[in-house]
């Protein structure tokens, strides 16, 4: 039945109505009584989602939208571009393959790609979409990913897996031996059909726990996009027991930000209390825990041990957002009635008893403005305000 959705009067009222509220054009009558609307509402709603994040798919004609949640669940177009930049070849397969977006950037640095996906609904409408698309050299299989690769007996250049976390176990801790397919259970299985490995996952695993079920890894990339993690990318080799790279990259319209390092390198940082700027590492530098590297590479002060705020005298080219300090107060009564109580900031909290919403409360400061405001703790464990102006985001 997806298919009578191609219908060109169909897809034209899908186009015309990919800016409407879709809770109101659900009270409309349905104009095509042979198909459920909740179906055609389905394909506008996907549209809306694709426009800003899957730009070929929305620029496309006749192009199949799956259900809200395979939208919300893949890969943007950014994230899987700069993905399938890090590896290529001759073949790889994708044993989650979904709504087919990493597959896509894929197909353009490897010969051949094969798309995995348990959903028979849902291969289907990724192999209508990529003849749509242009993409020809990618085949499809749906069912099991590993019967499918008994079946097929191929050795793959990589493997790639993008494993989900099993219904019953969202509420708990995320640990990839809740995730179906099961990675750490069946990495020697992949390893007899390739030597590399590369598994997204969610930002939510914790890098610590998710070695702790791996073997093999020789590298992670923590890839977030304007300053918001989006994924980590787990490259494993077999048979590799060396040093673990790990390398982070901030996706942003004005020039992206990387910083790599080596994980558990034992490295001494510097501790020196406030100088003229301030530096807060991005989003992605904050998950991968380098702070004592990025404060030794940029040669940089730490303010604390466990604030992840640094400092110098001078200007440098930092993966992060930096501001020049204008205040640098004790947190008392006296000093944030005269600089603060009643005014309009920007605040973060950072190693500091009180969240932003207490401090809001208490000192009637209201959100926005210029005003940058950091409640943090010094060197010699003072709990201090720094009051900033921002240079760069």
């Amino acid at each position: 039945m997806q298919f009578s959705l191609l219908a060109p009067n169909i897809q034209q009222f899908i186009e015309t109505h990919t800016e409407a509220d879709i809770h109101r054009l659900a009270l409309q009558k349905n104009p095509f009584p042979e198909l459920p609307f909740t179906q055609i509402l389905e394909q506008i709603l996907g549209r809306q989602k694709a426009k800003n994040k899957l730009p070929h798919w929305f620029a496309a004609k006749n192009i199949l939208y799956p259900s809200k949640i395979s939208i919300e669940q893949t890969s943007s177009e950014k994230t899987a571009a700069y993905k399938a930049s890090l590896i290529s070849g001759e073949t790889l397969i994708d044993l989650t393959g979904g709504f087919g977006v990493d597959d896509f950037y894929f197909a353009k640095t490897f010969k051949m790609v094969t798309h995995c996906e348990a959903n028979e609904k849902l291969s289907a409408i990724v192999k209508h979409n990529f003849e749509q698309l242009g993409v020809g050299n990618c085949e499809f299989h749906a069912g099991d990913s590993k019967e499918i690769l008994q079946e097929l007996q191929q050795n793959f250049d990589w493997i790639y897996l993008d494993p989900s976390r099993r219904n019953e176990q969202k509420g708990k801790v995320f640990m990839l031996r809740d995730c179906e397919p099961n990675v750490p259970e069946l990495l020697d299985f992949y390893f007899q059909y390739s030597n590399q490995i590369l598994i997204k996952t969610a930002p939510i695993l914790d890098i610590t726990a998710g070695l702790s079920e791996l073997r093999n890894v020789r590298q992670i990339h923590i890839i977030a996009l304007e300053n918001e993690v989006k994924e980590l990318l787990w490259e494993i080799s077999k048979g590799y027991n060396g040093v673990i790279k790990i390398s982070t990259i901030n996706l942003k319209k004005n020039g992206d930000d990387y910083f790599d390092f080596n994980w558990n390198e034992s490295l001494q940082p510097s501790y020196g209390l406030p100088k003229t700027y301030l530096y807060e590492p991005n989003a992605a530098i904050m998950k991968s825990g380098g702070f004592n590297a990025i404060g030794l590479q940029f040669g940089l002060e730490k303010l604390h041990p466990h604030s992840q705020l640094f400092t110098a005298e001078t200007l440098v080219d930092f993966p992060g957002r930096i501001f020049k300090v204008e205040y640098n107060i004790a947190y008392q009564k006296s000093e944030m009635k005269t600089l603060l109580e009643q005014t309009k900031a920007n605040i973060t909290v950072r190693n500091f008893p009180d969240t932003v919403e207490t401090i809001r409360k208490k000192w009637k400061i209201t959100n926005g403005g210029d005003r940058f405001c950091f409640f943090t703790t010094d060197v010699n464990n003072r709990k201090i305000v720094l009051i900033c102006a921002k240079i760069q985001n």
